[in-house]
């Protein structure tokens, strides 16, 4: 099977190999060729793209060894943010930087398989000027959190600011603070993980605890229990540094993963019946459908005034209905 090499959109042509007989052809474009999502590629077949032996085909047809397949790659997506009319709630904005609690569900900036709906493509649209230190794909941003963590995320204005900022993140003098669900009880009343993270040795979007591997980096947090259930624990989490997933990863270390975390927990929805283990009951009201986890405080010394400053966004409502939930059952 023919690859493509980068050089843009423009007719491709394949010869189906054995290897792939019976795969549907949107499947098959998109292992063919690198740098487009499936979403994208099953809609320019849907147009009408994709031929095969002659015969325009449609997204589910089934290709077999030995056929030909012609197909017109479309225009590569845009390096920069495609500005997006999608609401943002933003907590606090001067004439450098903005402050913005984002939602679950949300890609900080467009990478392969995430173009659209992302918070870069948000902010293109409601604001004029965002910092370009990060390139034309990531306006502004300083840091960032995962797709399906809540909470406050910093955005630089100005080149200067987010110069400020980004070397605060760098000498770790910015106080985050995290709140999560877990699933299980933690023993310790509070306590301080450090072990670095690293690339897992299996799963590619996966981190995992790794000592002196060569994609190892140290990592350190501190965590603090608010409340413990029966079924888990309402957890404040503290990181120093700030690796890939260092959270999530970190309490699953501990044997106590993130609520309903997919990736480190095993569940990607969560009903009611699951959360408070009933064994009475048949309640099967999805109650949350990503991993508990919420960028709650960031403090840092603002750019401009050189004063701390400090950002709060209250937990969001399916966490809250998740923690609601587990105190009820506590008190009765």
């Amino acid at each position: 099977m023919s690859s493509a090499d980068g050089s843009g959109a423009g007719p491709r042509e394949f010869i189906v190999p054995e290897s792939v007989h019976g795969t549907r052809i949107d499947i098959f474009l998109t292992a063919a060729i690198d740098g487009y999502s499936r979403e994208q590629l099953r809609k320019a077949v849907h147009g009408g793209a994709a031929q095969v032996d002659g015969r325009v085909v449609r997204p589910s047809f089934k290709v077999r060894a030995g056929q030909r397949v012609e197909f017109v790659v479309p225009p590569p997506a845009p390096d920069g943010s495609i500005p997006e009319n999608i609401p943002i709630n933003i907590l606090y904005e001067d004439d450098g930087m903005v402050v913005v609690d984002k939602p679950a569900g949300m890609v900080v900036h467009p990478a392969r398989g995430n173009w659209s709906g992302t918070l870069t493509s948000a902010l293109a649209y409601h604001f004029q000027s965002l910092s370009d230190i990060g390139g034309p794909a990531r306006p502004g941003i300083v840091h960032r959190l995962d797709r399906d963590t809540t909470g406050v995320i910093l955005v630089a204005k100005t080149n200067a600011v987010h110069i400020h900022l980004a070397e605060q993140f760098a000498a770790r003098t910015v106080e985050k603070e995290y709140l999560a669900l877990t699933a299980g009880r933690i023993d310790r009343d509070r306590d301080r993980i450090e072990a670095a993270i690293g690339r897992h040795p299996f799963q590619r979007d996966k981190m995992a605890i790794r000592e002196n591997h060569v994609t190892s980096k140290p990592a350190s947090t501190f965590y603090e229990v608010i409340d413990r259930f029966a079924t888990g624990t309402y957890v404040r989490c503290r990181p120093k540094t700030g690796r890939t997933h260092q959270i999530r990863v970190h309490l699953d270390h501990i044997g106590t993963p993130v609520l309903c975390d997919k990736l480190y927990g095993g569940h990607a929805t969560l009903t009611r019946n699951q959360l408070l283990k009933l064994r009475r009951e048949t309640d099967e009201t999805v109650v949350l459908e990503r991993q508990a986890l919420h960028a709650y405080r960031l403090t840092i010394q603002h750019p401009q005034s050189n004063k701390p400053m400090t950002f709060e966004a209250p937990l969001h409502d399916d966490m809250q209905t998740c923690l609601d939930l587990l105190q009820a059952a506590n008190e009765s």
